[in-house]
């Protein structure tokens, strides 16, 4: 198992324990496991049971559990506890917001047992009548049950692409260099979120029962079987129609809609060719506007992760994060970076160890020192302020003044309307001293749904004061949206791909940015981190 898979386990124990009222010292011994264990750079499996007690917060007892976790994929105590609780309760503990005192009060006052029993109750206006809901809480209550079942069934695109490469692996392995596999459909195109793995391969039909990797194989037209529990569609291809299957299956529905057979070719530039159209990349294949005939309109060259020059957001041990300031900063120069910019949590940011004045004194004198040691590698100080509820910054003007560049983002009272959330936002973009706007919808896939924005007005209001906006590369994040990315660039927007690093391994995340941003069409030019430090900071009038 992972270390966030472990980590999960402590942190839906402690849930369900604090469900049933059980002793809270325990309780909150494997939340805190949970918080520590997710962040643990160096895999669980991979460690002595030594050295796991050793990890602060980590005594033998949970030593224990781990253990069993990463040698059998179980741990008996949380077992205990999920034989006495209905799976769909179980299920409701997972809803953003909606913690276990809450889910007992439905649980027991109402007899809900399930996600879809509780929509039905909150639809028949039924919460208002327990202690501790209100027509408002209901309300958003149910956002966030429609939101579940929107969502149900799909999968980071970070999940199904680790998932693809082993199955790649495998098969691989199994038949060696004979038989060709690819990826298509929505894993090529790169979408956020997926249903299912989409594959072609020219392996004979005949021999499609030769593979071993999947579960439940069925044949029509096309094959479809599971991997690790996760839906997977094989198309059918050889050679001489490699390229036309290709074609036909990465395009969304709407991108190939109307397009006459063409053919068997053997690569995609072929078939782009014989329909005169300019040879697009895969991620650009959600709709018609990139149907692009031959010297219609320039096709872009796409950012790539090699154009990166510089982290932009990153956390430390100052505020959230894991590694040390040395440590994220000799990390990413390792990693072929020219700078970092450090931006740690602002002091309301209290559930994060936000940073006090005294303590960002603290941290800028050692940027100062490692500045020196590590040159011509570069620290650039700077803070992810909190965007206060009036639209404010989260200190006083003399010190935002010291900052090298400052991310302005909101992470409180997110159960906002549109009118309001807008008005939030745009406020803390007329500051002067906000450089960069971070993840402007405060989304999390497939977990929560991001506030609600007047995406334009925003955009046009970074537009007249010279903000950049944040495509935040975290993968369960991707926040801008890639699809508001063409917006940005019409209105001369810059974006800047920015991994949002709470560790070192979190830096390798600007790879998931750069994904979602070839999606909306970003290139270099357009991309302020592709920016050596001097035009970085000269582009923020530093």
């Amino acid at each position: 198992m992972t270390n966030p898979e472990i980590a999960r386990a402590f942190q839906l124990l402690g849930k369900i324990m604090e469900l049933h009222g059980d002793n809270p010292f325990k309780i909150r011994s494997y939340s805190n496991a949970y918080m520590k264990l997710r962040k643990l750079e160096r895999p669980l499996a991979d460690m002595s049971l030594e050295e796991i007690s050793a990890i602060p917060g980590v005594g033998k007892a949970i030593t224990e559990k781990i253990d069993a976790l990463r040698t059998t994929g179980s741990m008996p105590t949380l077992d205990k506890w999920l034989a006495q609780t209905p799976p769909g309760v179980v299920e409701m503990l997972g809803i953003s917001g909606f913690g276990p005192k809450k889910v007992k009060a439905v649980w027991e006052g109402l007899g809900v047992e399930s996600i879809g029993e509780l929509l039905y109750a909150v639809n028949e206006n039924r919460l208002v009548e327990l202690k501790g809901f209100g027509a408002k809480t209901q309300a958003s209550l149910k956002k966030k049950l429609e939101f579940v079942q929107r969502s149900s069934g799909q999968f980071h695109y970070r999940t199904l692409e680790v998932l693809a490469r082993q199955l790649f692996a495998e098969l691989k392995k199994q038949f060696g260099e004979e038989v060709r596999w690819a990826a298509t459909g929505a894993l090529r195109r790169r979408m956020p979120t997926l249903t299912e793995i989409e594959l072609i391969t020219d392996l004979p039909l005949d021999r499609i029962s030769e593979l071993e990797s999947f579960e439940n194989m069925s044949s029509e037209a096309l094959f479809k079987a599971t991997y690790e529990e996760v839906p997977v569609i094989i198309y059918p291809a050889t050679a001489d129609n490699w390229g036309t299957v290709q074609f036909e299956r990465t395009g969304s529905s709407e991108y190939v809609a109307g397009i006459s057979k063409v053919g068997a070719f053997k690569t995609e530039a072929e078939v782009f060719a014989k329909l005169g159209l300019e040879f697009v990349s895969p991620e650009l294949r959600e709709a018609k506007d990139w149907l692009v005939s031959k010297g219609e309109k320039e096709v872009p060259k796409l950012l790539e992760e090699s154009d990166i020059k510089g982290v932009v957001h990153s956390h430390s041990t100052y505020s959230d994060g894991i590694n040390s300031l040395r440590e994220m900063a000799v990390s990413s120069r390792d990693a072929g970076y020219e700078y970092l910019l450090i931006t740690d949590h602002s002091k309301s940011a209290f559930y994060a160890n936000g940073l006090k004045e005294d303590r960002l004194r603290e941290q800028w004198a050692e940027v100062d020192a490692l500045n020196l040691e590590l040159a011509p590698f570069r620290i650039l100080k700077g803070i992810e302020s909190d965007i206060l509820n009036d639209g404010s910054l989260d200190y006083p003007d003399e010190v935002l003044a010291g900052f090298d560049v400052i991310i302005a983002s909101i992470h409180s009272n997110l159960g906002m309307d549109k009118e309001k959330a807008t008005e939030r936002l745009i406020t803390a973009i007329k500051n002067p001293y906000t450089h960069i706007l971070g993840h402007p919808t405060g989304r999390l896939l497939l977990s929560r749904e991001g506030y609600p924005i007047d995406h334009l007005a925003v955009i046009e209001a970074c537009a007249e004061h010279g903000v950049c906006i944040e495509l935040n590369a975290n993968p369960y994040r991707l926040d801008l949206d890639w699809s508001w990315i063409p917006v940005a660039l019409e209105k001369g927007v810059p974006i800047s791909v920015n991994p949002d690093a709470h560790s070192v391994g979190g830096i390798h995340d600007i790879r998931y940015g750069v994904l979602a941003a070839r999606k909306g069409g970003l290139t270099a030019e357009m991309c302020l981190n592709t920016r050596g430090v001097k035009d970085f900071l000269a582009w923020f009038g530093k």
